[in-house]
């Protein structure tokens, strides 16, 4: 057959949400997101769980160049975001991202490979990318957030807590309960702030109070949902909980002036006293 009408008939089995029917357009496919072809039930399990992170996609063809044995196919897809993708939670709004099908026509049938940018996607699902390596061979390294409140007073206590994940797709579970735990957090009294970092395959979550009383709030219920996931649903591998009482906490700033160093409280020799500042 024409690679071009093979490759609109491929685009067209996506468009309809069928895995098996993309399967049975293509001898093999791959995409950035595949790590090399696929072909069979390989291909109609990555094309279901595509279709259900990106739902209802609709592919806007628009271009169509080649001949009878090889063919391009450049189209505009805009689905809806509904799971995890590449560790990024469900936007649960629509996306966009252009890309560009390679069909060639072979004996057993059509080749398919598909381009697309997926920095582009991340930037379309309003995360911006930073690149980063896993190991040094000495360190891991991640990525990290912190929510503050502007609160400056000393902490009189800290939880540390950590979780094992197995995957990017636990990951984005994670992280959607822990925003439910920190904005439940965010409403108490005794709240400072909270950072979280991720490393390696373990989330970090550093959070900070004003006194030891006040640690009761992370029993409201998006943490006690949270504690049921782990203990009865197998969310995750392993769990580190802690807490710590501050023995010492100084604070230093730069006179941006006179460029002296004064301690929290203090006054440099030009008279510029420091703000005081959240600890997270």
């Amino acid at each position: 057959m024409d690679a071009r009408k093979l490759a609109e008939a491929h685009l067209e089995a996506w468009g309809s949400g069928d895995a098996e029917a993309v399967a049975a357009t293509a001898a093999t496919y791959a995409d950035p997101d595949t790590g090399a072809p696929l072909a069979g039930e390989a291909l109609a399990a990555h094309a279901a769980a595509t279709l259900s992170r990106f739902r209802n996609a609709r592919f806007d063809v628009e271009r169509v160049t080649g001949d009878e044995s090889a063919a391009a196919v450049s189209w505009r897809l805009t689905a809806d975001h509904r799971e995890p993708y590449l560790g990024m939670p469900a936007t649960g709004g629509a996306v966009a991202v252009d890309g560009v099908d390679l069909v060639t026509a072979g004996a057993d049938g059509p080749h398919v490979r598909r381009t697309f940018d997926r920095l582009a996607l991340a930037a379309a699902l309003g995360h911006t990318a930073r690149f980063i390596p896993g190991s040094d061979g000495t360190r891991e390294f991640g990525v990290s957030a912190r929510a503050a409140t502007g609160r400056t007073e000393r902490p009189g206590a800290l939880v540390l807590t950590w979780l094992e994940i197995r995957d990017d797709a636990e990951a984005a579970d994670v992280d959607l309960l822990s925003v439910e735990i920190v904005k439940s957090l965010r409403a108490t009294r005794g709240f400072l702030g909270v950072t979280t970092f991720d490393v390696g395959g373990r989330k970090f979550t550093l959070s900070a109070f004003d006194r030891p009383e006040s640690m009761r709030a992370v029993h409201a219920r998006p943490h006690q949902r949270a504690m049921r996931r782990f203990f009865r649903s197998g969310l995750c591998t392993r769990v580190h909980t802690s807490v710590w009482y501050p023995a010492s906490a100084r604070d230093y700033a730069r006179c941006p002036t006179c460029e002296q160093v004064v301690a929290s409280g203090a006054a440099c020799g030009c008279g510029w006293t420091p703000d005081d500042a959240p600890t997270l």
